[in-house]
């Protein structure tokens, strides 16, 4: 053992077996140092970042040459040090790893650390020769505000070798598994490669129980060829369920229905989307943790886009009820980041975490029930703020991430806007003052700018949405399955929900379409003031009659109203929308709306009681029983 002071590391002879258990000898495994990512389309420096020289990396080992440099300051090299010292009573975590060196080489190993500003400061440093085991502690101090702990490797002569590298800190009296709950609607292949990933990494299979495949969809998983590799790999512990389509929230609420039978949890429980590109590590970093925590808390993992393997989509957020949002930044967090040129130091806190993939204590799903049947969205928002206000609040932990399809790439102007904002209502109904004059404004902002951006489709979508909200608890009777159908038939009678070919558009078009491009934003204090301008103008008719072709992110509400016909292109890229000017529809959606916003003022404490009132028969297991059953 070396703690302390600059001098070789001993060779011990040892090497940690992979696939040994979550705890060996009195230390937990709290994660793995790997080198390379699950999948080849993964960026490499999100796990290790190489100078001047050669390095050869598998997952579990790296091969330096002579004047390599290698370091782990990157996404997922990173331990966060400032998360376990906040959160757990961990005082030191032990760096372990083998290495192998050529005769004539000389391996340097520098541990190093950072602090809230993101300076760097050193730790130690250690040369090592020969073939063996090596076992560093490092202190935890002077990282409450932020920081992390990574390590460097030089090579100054000759070859060597790093493996199985390994943090570990003391075991916890009582050590916790995870159950794992994925949930499935026609996406078999990509559900297959969620569970083959996770299932053949035996390290992170150490610390699960028990994987729950909840298949909700016609195309179903069984039925693949895989499915018998999932199987083999898996053995008793999958357990695979079908039932009826009842969304993410129906998916995910069954495996822990199951896991919480007889008013009890034995494991901790991970619920993991469907469509992810998975690093298993990630399972093994959140139930590590969430085993040292001084209380028990949701551990939520960070989501990194799909499309851009390098970016974050949020480090962390919370709900921003006020604007019906899901989420904003918190303080010290960022949005879209560039985790290849930045690293997360500076502590944020969320305020919940999406179910992409987030552990859930034993605790906190025995004490609050299930979720609310909200078929889609904000289910996972709603359970995130009851738990902290019963004193289970969420960390969302740097260094621990999954890939999943970008959300800027899915068009706003969707059927899922319904279950959106329907459910946003009803979590603010729940959980804020609800002050109705406050909320019609949101509501009134919101919709008539999809009326004068001549989104049709998508204002009837939220007016559906409103309309449903006020109509109490009932209306999620079945769990949300018929809203697909009514949401399909509503939106077909509005072309402009339509995408079309960008290419067949252009054949049909005129020719002397140009590019328009938006303007400077409206100032905040005059949005409203804008937006008034613009229903004017559009009633009307007091707006630009030339053809244009409007950008995806030109595509805001002052700059469309400016005219009377644009072809605006999908946010998925995939193609265009027709978008015309309708004086008849436009005023018969702006009555409703104006009728709705009335309703919403007069009537938001009765709806803001009657939410409440109906949460803990929502959320019951009787309830979900119920929708299970089909019934």
């Amino acid at each position: 053992m070396v703690t302390g002071s600059s001098t070789a590391v001993a060779a011990t002879g040892s090497s940690v077996e992979v696939g040994a258990e979550p705890i060996a000898d009195g230390r937990l495994l709290a994660q793995r140092t790997l080198f390379t990512g699950p999948h080849r389309r993964v960026a490499e420096g999100m796990y290790v970042a190489a100078f001047p020289g050669t390095a050869r990396a598998t997952r579990e080992r790296i091969r330096l040459l002579s004047g390599t440099t290698v370091s782990t300051n990157t996404y997922f090299g990173r331990f966060a040090a400032s998360f376990w010292q906040r959160y757990t009573e961990v005082d030191t975590v032990r760096l372990e790893f083998d290495h192998e060196c050529t005769p004539d080489a000389e391996l340097r190993v520098a541990v190093n650390a950072s602090d809230s500003s993101g300076r760097p400061r050193p730790v130690d440093v250690y040369d090592l020769s020969g073939t063996g085991h090596a076992a560093i502690d490092i202190p935890l101090p002077r990282f409450v505000d932020g920081g992390g702990v990574w390590f460097d490797l030089n090579v100054f002569a000759g070859e060597a070798s790093v493996s199985d590298v390994r943090w570990t800190v003391a075991a916890p009296e009582r050590f916790r598994p995870s159950s794992v709950v994925i949930c499935t609607h026609n996406r078999p292949e990509d559900c297959l490669s969620t569970i083959t990933a996770l299932a053949s990494d035996p390290v992170a299979m150490s610390c699960v129980d028990v994987v729950y495949v909840v298949d909700q969809g016609s195309d179903r998983v069984a039925d693949k060829d895989r499915f018998e590799l999932v199987q083999g790999l898996l053995g008793d512990k999958l357990r695979y369920l079908t039932q009826p389509n009842l969304g993410g929230a129906g998916g995910f609420n069954r495996g822990i229905y199951e896991l919480t039978a007889g008013g009890r949890c034995e494991t901790n429980i991970v619920v993991m989307d469907d469509d992810i590109l998975c690093e298993p590590e990630t399972v093994l970093r959140m139930s590590a943790f969430a085993n040292k925590t001084v209380q028990p808390l949701l551990v939520g993992a960070q989501m990194l886009l799909l499309s851009e393997t390098y970016r974050v989509h949020m480090t962390a957020e919370w709900e921003a009820l006020d604007q019906l949002r899901a989420g904003r930044p918190t303080a010290y967090a960022y949005q879209g980041r560039n985790m290849l040129t930045h690293q997360q130091d500076a502590r944020s806190v969320a305020g919940w975490n999406g179910w992409w993939s987030c552990l859930l204590p034993a605790e906190a799903v025995t004490a609050e029930s299930l979720s609310i049947p909200l078929f889609f969205q904000w289910d996972d928002i709603e359970f995130g703020i009851r738990a902290r206000l019963h004193g289970f609040p969420t960390v969302t932990l740097p260094n621990a991430g999954v890939w999943h399809a970008d959300f800027h790439l899915k068009d706003y102007d969707d059927w899922s806007r319904y279950f959106s904002w329907r459910n946003a209502l009803i979590v603010a109904a729940i959980h804020t003052p609800f002050d109705g004059a406050h909320f019609a404004k949101v509501v009134a902002t919101e919709i008539g700018s999809h009326i004068v951006s001549m989104q049709y489709g998508l204002a009837a979508t939220f007016l559906l949405a409103v309309r449903d909200f006020l109509a109490g608890p009932a209306v999620l009777h079945d769990g949300g399955q018929s809203k697909l159908a009514q949401l399909k038939e509503l939106r077909s009678h509005y072309a402009d929900t339509v995408v079309r070919s960008a290419a067949e558009v252009g054949k049909e078009g005129d020719p002397n379409t140009q590019i328009s491009k938006k303007g400077h934003e409206p100032r905040e204090d005059r949005e409203t003031q804008v937006l008034l301008k613009r229903v004017a103008k559009q009633y009307l008719g007091k707006v630009s009659s030339a053809p244009v072709a409007i950008a995806a992110d030109d595509a805001r509400w002052w700059h469309v109203s400016l005219f009377d016909n644009a072809v605006v292109t999908d946010s998925s890229q995939t193609g265009v929308r027709i978008r015309r000017r309708d004086k008849a529809t436009a005023v018969r959606l702006g009555r409703e709306l104006a009728e709705l916003c009335w309703r919403l003022r007069k009537d938001a404490p009765r709806m803001s009681q009657e939410w409440s009132d109906a949460l803990p028969q929502l959320t019951s297991r009787e309830n979900w029983k119920r929708l299970f059953d089909g019934d």
